[in-house]
């Protein structure tokens, strides 16, 4: 098995740096196809399909237009979709308006460098990131991680920024560095994927870098507000609303969510019943980091379940940011590789694969079925793509718990032993 050659690699730096150049050079060759794809090199006079970096471009242009209200009315965003793209695709926006801020000068650029310039920006800080999480492991790493690299990469989403953002969150805890707060407060442009690390520096008492991060996210907000207006506000709580309803009626691609709401509702479940067992799962989700802060695991262990914990609280969670569980991945490797047997190890890699992969895989049979009208096809009921990530997810991170669960067994049983020797003498 291929997991096996890579595992057996890790002392081996000369093996592992060939393994890291080849997964580069293809992700190198991944970007600058999807590069000039973007830019309408190869489509001739048909239109394509929108992708996510196509709305960051949209949008950008749309806040020097002075319409950033606008893209919070999906009537509004649908006219401007349709516009610049001449089908039917439509994504709605509701990321925070500091996010507005700063895709604002793509503006500026064709589309097509804006995003070869965004996409590898953010590509290049996330690898180097990781790199300084995962050390020898970053091989593994990335063979695991690389089919929701590919996928961000393909719709030039901003899960490398997310991930570099938590990644550098991780660095400056495991170092006790005040600053890490300042990561952990620009992660205001995506603050349901923050909440557990939120959850964690409150509860770890890390009063300055709490305070850092609130400072961040106040200074942040009163900057778009002297930029927008104050009903900016009144226009993102809106579109928040209409969000609600469209995934009540399955509007999203669900297909590439990563959240048991979206396996659920595709599974046939009614949006209440699914909408109840996110909440439970995000519950135990939050439940389980206390725990394991509470009850002395190791920081990097904690800090890892934590990152890969954080995906499963929100039903807005998509396989574009799952490079957010390569971090989380990178900081429990050593650890699981040393507790896990081989079975464990090998059904871990498969369900991360299948994590990754399974929007990707859906994403390419929609588009063969009906090219650039396979939004309207899902919204239209012709088609209701599976989505089973949100599934993988949860037995990836209870798998994790499993195995590390027995290290604490282990290091309880020492001290026992050590405890009934010491008595004995």
């Amino acid at each position: 098995m291929i997991f096996h050659t890579i595992e057996a690699t890790r002392a081996s730096s000369a093996k592992g740096a060939r393994y890291i150049r080849v997964i580069g050079l293809a992700l190198a060759v991944l970007l600058l196809i999807k590069m000039v794809w973007i830019s309408n090199l190869t489509q001739g006079a048909d239109p394509r399909p929108l992708v996510d970096f196509d709305v960051f471009h949209i949008v950008a242009q749309m806040v020097w237009r002075g319409e950033i209200k606008q893209t919070y009315h999906f009537a509004a965003m649908l006219e401007a979709q349709k516009a610049a793209s001449g089908t039917e695709s439509f994504m709605p926006w509701t990321y925070p308006p500091q996010f507005d801020l700063i895709i604002a000068p793509l503006a500026f650029l064709p589309r097509g460098l804006a995003y070869g310039l965004f996409t590898a920006g953010t590509l290049v800080a996330y690898l180097a990131t990781l790199r300084r999480i995962a050390g020898e492991h970053l091989p593994l790493t990335l063979i695991i991680l690389f089919p929701a690299i590919a996928i961000t990469i393909a719709c030039g989403q901003n899960g490398f920024l997310t991930g570099t953002l938590i990644g550098l969150t991780c660095l400056g805890l495991q170092s006790d560095r005040r600053i890490a707060g300042l990561p952990l407060g620009l992660m205001v442009i995506k603050p349901h994927l923050a909440v557990g690390f939120a959850t964690y520096t409150l509860l770890s008492r890390r009063w300055g870098m709490a305070a850092l991060a609130g400072s961040i996210v106040i200074a942040t907000s009163i900057l778009v507000t002297i930029l927008f207006g104050t009903d900016i506000w009144a226009a993102v709580l809106a579109g928040a609303k209409e969000a609600r309803v469209y995934l009540e009626h399955g509007m999203y691609p669900l297909f590439r969510m990563v959240s048991i709401y979206a396996a659920l509702y595709t599974l046939g479940l009614p949006a209440t019943v699914a909408f109840v067992a996110q909440f439970l799962v995000a519950a135990i989700s939050l439940a389980m980091i206390v725990y394991a802060l509470y009850r002395g695991m190791p920081l990097r262990q904690v800090l890892g379940l934590t990152a890969i914990g954080s995906l499963l609280i929100s039903p807005y969670a998509y396989d574009y940011d799952l490079p957010i569980y390569g971090i989380g991945l990178a900081l429990l490797l050593p650890d699981l590789l040393r507790l896990a047997n081989g079975s464990e190890r090998l059904t871990l890699y498969g369900l991360s694969l299948v994590t990754g992969l399974f929007g990707l895989v859906q994403s390419f049979r929609l588009e063969t079925l009906y090219g650039s009208k396979a939004a309207e096809a899902i919204i239209a009921g012709r088609s209701s793509p599976l989505s089973i990530a949100g599934l993988t997810l949860i037995a990836v991170f209870g798998l994790c718990w499993h195995i590390l669960r027995r290290d604490r067994r282990s290091k309880v049983s020492m001290v026992d032993m050590v405890e009934r020797s010491a008595s004995a003498n």
